[in-house]
């Protein structure tokens, strides 16, 4: 079985300087941020995700959580781990101060969520989705709610969890059904059924938070109807603490594909009289105030693509390195080699190395503009970074999760037969990554949403902005010499000038043909999440040759770097104008057959 061990080196690279926490630091608020406090970060985190969360992962796949009679037990060693990870305080990691969090900026939580996800994904669920729930009521919620909720969840104590899904209301959320009635004393009774809710039920901490769209008697039809609760597992004292059981209750835990150890509930609300819950915000503005938690979520999610990618290069790449198989090609009669030596095993770890340093460099890039929206003194800057970080949300959630389906995979492909072996691990990571494109908004809706409402709405401003800053780069490639340069160079103005046409055709037309425009969204997605990653790339080039001409750091590693970049440049980046054709072409011939002609 693989142990992890976290790439600290790569993301210490990638956050200072391609994501700029010199910068992020500097910003009102995140003063604390010093180098040597991230450094003892990352140190610490990587110890807790390598000899705590990892050798948890394969328990949780082969012994998953039980249901029994509406309890759920956790997988072995589960309770504790998760009692360790809260008095340790690293739920609290990036939450606010006032509710006793550390207040540390996203950037820097981004970097050990990474860990966490790699190390065990199905653990790391639980507290992704507490954040979640947090933002929400943190954004929306009363004072009254803020002061029950926040300080437990932001300790831990509690969890949290998002209750959207429905059996007959899936990505259609207009189609919600669970009912909240007024009780005149500012309280509402919730009936419905809730299903594929991520630790809805389980045994670590004493109170678990629902936050449940429902809606009210008198609803609009439609989203515009849906309204946001706040719906504990057990109501609360006076003084704060649980008291008696709410109506709520876990029917059934889903037997699935991958992360077994997450348990994924389904939730009975209302049974036994209505659960008893508190309106988040303003009436029918609930879908609103849930996508504030699912923004966190998608970037999150992004996070496990990325997260399952390099778990499966580090068993990949340890394999590679033990099994002996054949000769070196061209040696007749020499000597036996591990696979390392044969030309497409290098192929294959190159192709998974270089992609998931790509998407590395641009899920941190975009986690430090998340923190420059929040905390940049200058309104400007700050709306310059939210619409940056906007438009490519939907490409770190779709791109980095389509990535892993393909990367975990060739991981297996890597180990032969014996990644089709269960006990070898291998495909535990195929299989945790499946999920990942499709939760929390399918690539399909990520893609949809990348082309109208952060292209076509704004005219592609913020995408030709991003476009003019990846030209930049290109010109800074140009004037630096050395093959590996020129190469970069070349497959990066190639995929700068594949989004620019295909910006240009999903403007022309979207709002004369959205069905049109919509077969190419997917092929967009992975477009400019194929070329933005190719553009952080030649930066982590660029500054690696600056490193070396310098003679500072460590030489290996920086030549390593530029050489990973001319492979993403050839093998990766290189396929950018045939998705840029299947935009601009594409539509014809998805849309021509009649129903009955599939």
């Amino acid at each position: 079985m693989s142990t992890y061990n976290a790439p600290i080196r790569d993301m210490q690279f990638v956050m200072k300087e391609l994501a700029g926490l010199d910068e992020v630091a500097a910003l009102p608020g995140c003063e604390e941020a010093t180098p040597d406090l991230v450094d003892a970060i990352l140190e610490e985190a990587g110890k807790f995700a390598g000899g705590v969360l990892a050798p948890l992962n394969r328990i949780g796949d082969t012994q998953g959580p039980r249901w029994d009679n509406g309890v759920v037990h956790t997988s072995p060693g589960w309770k504790d781990a998760y009692t360790q990870f809260a008095e340790a305080g690293w739920t609290a990691l990036a939450c606010e101060p006032e509710f006793g969090g550390q207040g540390l900026p996203k950037l820097v939580s981004t970097a050990v969520m990474e860990m966490w996800k790699s190390a065990n994904m199905a653990f790391s669920l639980c507290p992704m989705l507490t954040n979640g729930a947090i933002e929400s009521i943190k954004l929306r919620g009363t004072d009254e709610q803020k002061a029950a909720y926040l300080p437990k969840m932001v300790s831990g104590e509690w969890t949290g969890t998002m209750n959207l899904t429905e059996p007959q209301a899936g990505s259609d959320l207009a189609a919600v059904r669970t009912r909240a009635v007024p009780q005149g004393d500012g309280t509402y009774k919730i009936f419905g059924q809730k299903i594929f809710i991520t630790y809805g039920e389980h045994d670590m901490t004493d109170n678990i938070i629902h936050l449940v769209l429902a809606r009210l008697p008198d609803a609009p039809e439609g989203v515009k109807g849906i309204s946001l609760f706040v719906v504990p597992k057990f109501l609360l004292n006076a003084d704060g603490t649980p008291g008696t059981r709410n109506d709520v209750h876990c029917v059934s835990i889903e037997h699935k594909l991958g992360i077994h150890g997450s348990p994924t509930a389904v939730l009975a609300f209302g049974d036994n009289g209505g659960a008893i819950g508190t309106l988040v915000g303003e009436a029918n503005r609930g879908l609103e105030y849930m996508f504030i938690m699912m923004n966190e979520a998608r970037f999150a999610v992004g996070m496990e693509g990325l997260a399952l990618s390099e778990r499966a290069y580090q068993q990949a790449l340890g394999y590679a390195k033990d099994r002996i198989q054949g000769t070196d090609a061209g040696v007749r009669g020499g000597p036996k080699v591990n696979i390392l030596h044969h030309a497409d095993v290098r192929r294959m770890l190159m192709v998974i190395k270089s992609t998931t340093e790509a998407m590395r460099a641009l899920a941190y890039v975009v986690g430090a503009a998340t923190d420059k929206a929040h905390y940049h003194a200058d309104d400007a800057e700050r709306a310059r970074a939210q619409a940056f970080v906007d438009l490519l949300i939907p490409v770190v959630k779709g791109w980095l999760t389509e990535n892993s389906v393909e990367l975990t995979s060739l991981g297996v492909q890597v180990h032969g037969g014996m990644g089709f072996i269960e006990e070898t691990g291998a495909a535990q990571h195929f299989r945790d990554a499946r999920i990942t494109p499709i939760y929390e908004g399918t690539t399909a809706i990520q893609a949809n949403d990348l082309i109208g409402r952060k292209i076509a709405k704004e005219g592609g401003q913020t995408v030709k902005a991003v476009v003019a800053e990846m030209r930049q780069v290109e010109a800074q490639l140009a004037e630096q010499a050395g093959d590996e340069f020129a190469a970069i160079r070349k497959s990066l103005s190639a995929g700068i000038t594949a989004v620019e046409e295909a910006v240009a055709y999903i403007l022309a037309t979207f709002g004369q043909d959205i069905k049109a425009a919509s077969v190419g969204s997917v092929p967009f997605l992975k477009l400019l999440g194929i070329v933005t990653g190719g553009w952080q790339m030649g930066r982590a080039a660029l500054v690696s040759a600056r490193r070396l001409a310098e003679g500072s750091g460590d030489a290996t590693f920086y030549k390593t770097k530029i050489v990973t970049a001319r492979f993403y440049a050839d093998h990766v980046l290189s396929q950018a104008p045939g998705l840029a054709y299947a935009v601009v072409n594409g539509a014809a011939g998805a849309l021509a057959l009649e129903e009955d002609q599939f």
